[in-house]
């Protein structure tokens, strides 16, 4: 996106920055800005040292022209002109301090006041639906995309808008009154989107569009809807993938890719285009991560362990505990619990060594809870009389 020679004009804008939050010499940035999710996008004020807009999630070339245009309009302080304006730059405070349940407030309003299709209106409804998820407001989210869904319909964010509304619908409470009507309406738009070859939208956001329709077809039971949904995308996943022009942007979609396969109960389909990524990106841990993963779902665990060997070779920071963990359990599938026990043992250490910014509360509790769960002693067997 960013070699978009539309993008051509924004150069000179902006002192630009890609951070790696995987870095530890980068925690701290990563711990200030709050990040919560990838890809994010940030505007910094350097006259306050302050964020003047926020973006979370992928973007078309368009999308993306919109936001830099609104930030630096933010950054030369333009000052909003009328009441919705005002809610909107409030929700776009409290969104960039991470302050979700009151963001999603504050964004409401706003687009409640504001006159269809005003410039930034695509960013204002992604953070509010980002807002209600990090908030836990599945059935506010639903609620809300049911009733905008007709109107996104033919927009390139219809893919991310009504996935947003899927996946909400699917995790409301099942004896909500309300989900079964919701969840029915959104899927029938979600397929109807996620069908339509002709819609321009980023190809991520038409693929997580798939995995919300996978992920509602699980929630309801449905194993024969969940292998046609999960078949249409590794389709069309396959498809993306041949029309790629050098092997990063093939390997965009290999995890994708493994995902539907695994999905499909045939991870062996991903090993060719692993070994090609592998190949083509040698000092990238992502190919030997996932080879690692796909042999362990076949249970050819020398191959699992060999490949987890290369990507440990090649992981640093937080991403070392996916390899760590996808180890531990090629162990338990070698029937080898005592070295599956020191790869937790090492991941646990690992985490904790952490500096403060990539350090999760939530991975070592898990950690913690799976060591334990190793070193309790084994049910007493039944004795027979």
């Amino acid at each position: 996106m960013f070699t978009d020679p539309a993008l051509t004009r924004q150069a000179g804008r902006f002192v630009w920055l890609a951070l790696d939050s995987e870095k530890a010499k980068n925690a701290a940035e990563r711990k200030r800005l709050k990040i919560d999710a990838l890809p994010s996008f940030y505007v910094v004020d350097p006259a306050r040292d302050s964020l003047a807009l926020t973006w979370v999630g992928g973007a078309t070339v368009g999308q993306l022209q919109g936001f830099l245009d609104e930030s630096a309009a933010r950054v030369a302080g333009v000052a909003p002109t009328s009441g919705w304006q005002q809610a909107l730059a409030n929700a776009d405070r409290l969104y960039g301090q991470t302050r979700y349940a009151d963001a999603a407030v504050a964004y409401r309003a706003a687009l409640a006041g504001a006159p269809a299709g005003f410039g930034g209106e695509t960013r204002a409804v992604e953070s509010l639906l980002f807002s209600w998820q990090m908030a836990d407001s599945n059935a506010a989210l639903a609620q809300y995309v049911a009733g905008i869904a007709a109107r996104w319909r033919h927009d390139p964010a219809a893919g991310s808008i009504v996935g947003s509304g899927v996946d909400a619908a699917a995790s409301m409470a099942k004896d909500d009154p309300r989900r079964a009507g919701l969840l029915d309406s959104l899927e029938r738009a979600g397929r109807e989107i996620a069908a339509d070859r002709a819609l321009a939208m980023p190809a991520d956001d038409r693929s997580g569009l798939y995995i919300a329709l996978l992920d509602a077809r699980d929630a309801e039971g449905d194993t024969v809807g969940h292998r046609r949904v999960a078949s249409e995308w590794a389709t069309f996943l396959e498809g993306e993938a041949a029309k790629a022009k050098t092997p990063d942007e093939r390997a965009v979609f290999d995890s994708h890719r493994l995902s539907a396969y695994l999905e499909l109960g045939q991870p062996e389909r991903a090993i060719p285009m692993l070994e090609a990524s592998q190949r083509d990106l040698p000092n990238d841990y992502n190919p030997p991560q996932r080879l690692a993963t796909a042999y362990k779902a076949m249970k050819r665990w020398k191959e699992a362990l060999a490949a987890s060997d290369r990507a440990m070779a090649l992981a640093y920071g937080p991403r070392r505990m996916l390899v760590l963990q996808t180890r531990a359990d090629i162990y338990a599938g070698m029937g080898d619990p005592a070295m599956q026990k020191k790869t937790l043992e090492q991941a646990l250490a690992e985490e904790k060594a952490f500096p403060d910014g990539q350090r999760s509360a939530g991975t070592i509790a898990s950690l913690e809870k799976k060591i334990a769960a190793l070193n309790a002693p084994a049910a007493a067997a039944p004795t027979a009389h």
